[in-house]
């Protein structure tokens, strides 16, 4: 798309853009309103279509996100050469032509402190076993292991004996459960 690179196009895509505060500022009060956003999205198609005549909103949005993750690249670049100690004069420059137009951007992207879910103190080691996780809880604990009924070939008919057979050989199990049906890989009957 040759024609959306062009720099006085791209530029004035961006101040478009920007002056679409629904599309990027998040605490706008249209920010969360679709029709709104939609009404945005569809000024900005028909700017776009000037120069990419078969352009849809799937593209303007993706040409969006687009920008916005360059130019986020490209402050993290800044702002990691700055942390690194390097001299003012040595630390990197913002790389993009369009850096500077996409300043309206910088507070919208900065990383927020996530909300935790956890409780504030955690134990510092967690268990290892379920039967230490239930060792501090009050009233008696049992760890109970229960069998998997094993199944003869005297137990099952004949034919049922030559089904079950070729399963297990295959991999699988066959454990009857009551009436007909047929064995299964992984154990269990088909009913």
């Amino acid at each position: 798309m040759k024609q959306f690179k062009d720099p006085d196009f791209m530029g004035h895509f961006i101040d478009t853009y920007r002056d679409m505060r629904n599309l990027w500022k998040v605490k706008n009060l249209l920010y969360r309103n679709k029709p709104a956003r939609k009404a945005s999205l569809e000024k900005l198609l028909q700017f776009v279509k000037t120069r990419v005549l078969d352009a849809d909103i799937k593209f303007v949005e993706r040409k969006i996100g687009s920008l916005r993750s360059m130019y986020k690249k490209d402050i993290n670049k800044v702002q990691a050469s700055m942390g690194s100690g390097a001299a003012a004069e040595d630390g990197c420059v913002p790389s993009l032509w369009y850096h500077n137009r996409m300043w309206f951007l910088e507070d919208q992207m900065e990383v927020r402190e996530s909300l935790s879910t956890l409780p504030s103190s955690l134990p510092s080691t967690l268990p290892s076993t379920q039967a230490e996780a239930y060792e501090d809880q009050p009233g008696p604990f049992f760890l109970k292991e229960v069998e998997e009924p094993s199944w003869s070939q005297e137990d099952l008919s004949q034919d049922e004996a030559l089904q079950c057979g070729t399963q297990e050989e295959a991999g699988g199990k066959c454990q009857p459960e009551g009436g007909g049906g047929k064995c299964q890989p992984g154990g269990g009957r088909a009913h």
